[in-house]
């Protein structure tokens, strides 16, 4: 079918915290590639996105931090609205599902599905708080994890193993409101019947839309095969849309029924404020020949292929999803971006540590893109891919071109003149570049389509390497003014390519070579820029990012995994019960340190020369390793058992033992009295 238009939407972030570089990777990324490439070769396109600002994860932080959810969406909307602004994803609308349109178009929705009998009441038995007087939704519960057994669990989702749980499976469920435990309590809520809609759903996807990558088809296919349930629609909370008909006191909108209606509330929102570009909302969601894709991670796959269209199927009027392009997760240095681990790179501290490096980011992102399986960032991959790629090669490339034209023709474009056969050959290289791209772009291969585009930066900067025009300059301009020319014509190619992934550089770059208009047509053609045009201000494409950016960054992942480390520390189990007359059997004694040192050809040993009121001993203890500087510790009471055996440890005795506690970090302290006491003193 042909399509008049391109609507394209992205999964909407939550507002309860910044956007990640895995958020980047798995949807944003790639959606404005693909919006960017749509609208240079000027095609009608729609560009929607806007913050998910409803749902439990956000009255839990406003709850933590003593705060109103209201507070928490505006100051996250506000963070990301303006970091994805700064990065260059180019929205047309990027608004909010508290809007006053969003509000009434979810309730219309709801009330037409309503009125049409489309939904089922359900009643059920829920957890219910008795001290807070509230149902709990899934994660408002928590408990430990029947897989793994760690503590803190949540009603839907064990953090710590990954597996996805119902309250019920918990052991030991607490509320995680006022810590009560909670009983089942009667609920009623609205249901979509999803099995009512599975015959369509399954000749729809299985059958129409075998194109769909496989994680999205298999995850759909998987979900279809196992039978689909009725899903709610409706919650027990106070924060959200509230449920339009009678009897409904205390229920809100389920927030994956109410989110994705926010890409149809904020395409009315866009409409209605620029009708003159962009018509009528209706149009864009209801006309046929409108194509809409929704960008998405894994996550969401089952929620935008199965659960929206149902919903969009069982209102009747709109438009189902022609694709749904999911890439898998990317992790983090080897280990799961995790939100509440803060193990992530945060968009808004990247754009402030790396000011001006969008396309870096860009760039990484995308040649490293998580399309087929989950990938890896590494900052030290990050270096190497920006000091190796786009320094080495294609900024290398553009600077070379435009410094040596500024130096043998004054800065103006030299003509070109007879082409010998390695010209065609390096020409007929790059002759099929935009079907190429194309190609790439048009099935959402967009790693692909990157390596296309530096593929071009390639053979320029082989082109110029291989006729070396600064040493034919001493014989022979004219064919300096032809290579010159022809490498010029390849740098105008590389700025219309990589327009769709490195818009920044791109505009930097046709600034340079004065390119004041471009099209996407032009991509592949040796006669963009004409004879005697005048070039700009020469500037560095991009610039090498030096080993301490990259070690300030490790440090930082550093510290956060310490303390991560220290966030999971749970005491040790308690050891068989003892009585006081075991405690008894002990001396326990204050000493001060005399001397201490390292033991030779011992790592861990320490020896110290103890002052216990009785002539002093010695002692040697395992505790080097959390004290690196033994010679610190003179002068410090410690505490010891005195009437241990002595025992002979690297040809010395050891008369006793210090105590020390371990920390939750693995390090050993030292115990010591409160106050200076006599030495010698017993403890007891």
């Amino acid at each position: 079918m042909t399509f008049k238009r391109t609507l394209v939407t992205t999964a909407l972030p939550y507002a309860n915290g910044p956007v990640h570089i895995g958020h980047l990777a798995g949807v944003y990324v790639p959606a404005d590639i693909y919006v960017r490439y749509l609208r240079l070769k000027g095609e009608d396109v729609m560009f929607v996105g806007g913050s998910d600002e409803h749902g439990v994860p956000i009255t839990i932080r406003a709850r933590r931090e003593g705060v109103t959810p209201q507070d928490v969406v505006d100051r996250y909307h506000k963070l990301i609205k303006d970091s994805f602004a700064e990065f260059g994803i180019s929205f047309d609308v990027y608004s909010r599902t508290t809007s006053k349109t969003h509000a009434k178009m979810a309730s219309d929705f709801f009330r037409t599905l309503y009125d049409k009998g489309e939904f089922i009441e359900k009643t059920s038995e829920q957890y219910y708080d008795p001290e807070a007087k509230t149902f709990l939704a899934d994660r408002y519960i928590v408990g430990e994890c029947p897989h793994c057994h760690s503590q803190g669990a949540y009603g839907d989702q064990c953090e710590k193993c990954g597996t996805s749980l119902s309250p019920t499976e918990l052991i030991n469920p607490q509320s995680a409101i006022s810590g009560s435990k909670p009983i089942m309590k009667p609920t009623t809520h609205w249901y979509l019947p999803l099995d009512k809609h599975e015959g369509w759903l399954r000749e729809w996807i299985l059958e129409q839309h075998k194109e769909w990558r496989s994680n999205v088809y298999g995850q759909c296919k998987s979900w279809l095969d196992l039978g689909l349930q009725p899903r709610a629609v409706s919650r027990d909370l106070d924060w959200g849309i509230p449920v339009p008909v009678e009897g409904a006191e205390g229920k809100v909108l389920y927030v994956w029924f109410d989110a994705p209606i926010g890409y149809i509330s904020n395409t009315k929102e866009l409409c209605e404020q620029q009708p003159e570009r962009f018509g009528q909302w209706q149009t864009w969601w209801k006309d046929q020949s409108t194509r809409l894709i929704h960008f998405i991670g894994k996550d969401n796959i089952v929620f935008h292929c199965i659960v929206f269209p149902a919903m969009l199927k069982a209102e009747g009027s709109y438009i189902l999803p022609d694709n749904v392009p999911s890439n898998e997760f990317l992790n983090l240095e080897g280990d799961k971006i995790s939100t509440s681990r803060n193990w992530a790179v945060w968009l808004h501290e990247y754009l402030r540590d790396f000011p001006d490096k969008q396309d870096v980011l860009r760039y990484v992102l995308t040649a490293n893109a998580p399309e087929t399986k989950d990938n890896d960032f590494t900052w030290r991959d990050f270096q190497a891919r920006n000091n190796n790629e786009l320094v080495a090669i294609y900024g290398n490339f553009v600077n070379r071109a435009l410094v040596l034209t500024k130096k043998y023709f004054e800065g103006k474009v030299p003509a070109c003149g007879q082409l010998t056969d390695y010209d065609r050959q390096t020409m007929a290289e790059f002759a099929d570049v935009k079907t190429k791209v194309e190609q790439y772009l048009n099935n959402f291969r967009f790693r692909d389509a990157q390596k296309e585009a530096m593929n071009l930066a390639r053979i320029g900067n082989k082109y110029l390497a291989d006729t070396e025009p600064w040493k034919l300059a001493k014989t022979d301009m004219a064919r300096v003014a032809t290579i010159l020319n022809l490498s010029l014509q390849i740098a105008a190619n590389t700025a219309i390519a990589f327009e769709p992934f490195l818009p920044f550089s791109s505009k930097k770059l046709r600034a340079m070579l004065n390119m004041d208009s471009f099209s996407w047509n032009d991509l592949g053609r040796i006669d963009i820029l004409p004879a005697n045009r005048e070039l700009g201000e020469v500037q560095l494409l991009f610039e090498k990012i030096d080993d301490a950016e990259i070690d300030k960054q490790m440090q930082r992942l550093a510290d956060i995994k310490e303390q991560n480390k220290l966030n999971a520390y749970k005491p040790a189990e308690i050891k068989a019960p003892t009585t006081i007359d075991d405690f008894d059997k002990m001396d326990i004694r204050v000493g001060r340190v005399l001397e201490c040192q390292k033991v030779p050809k011992a790592d861990k040993l320490l020896q110290f020369k103890i002052d216990d009121g009785m002539g002093g001993r010695t002692i040697l203890s395992g505790i080097a390793q959390s004290y690196p500087e033994p010679e610190k510790l003179v002068g410090m009471q410690v505490l010891f058992i005195a009437n241990f055996p002595p025992r002979t440890l690297r040809g010395i005795e050891s008369q006793g033992m210090i105590f020390s506690a371990v920390d939750a970090d693995g390090k050993l302290v030292l115990v010591q009295p409160s106050r200076e006491v006599r030495n010698g003193v017993q403890v007891g």
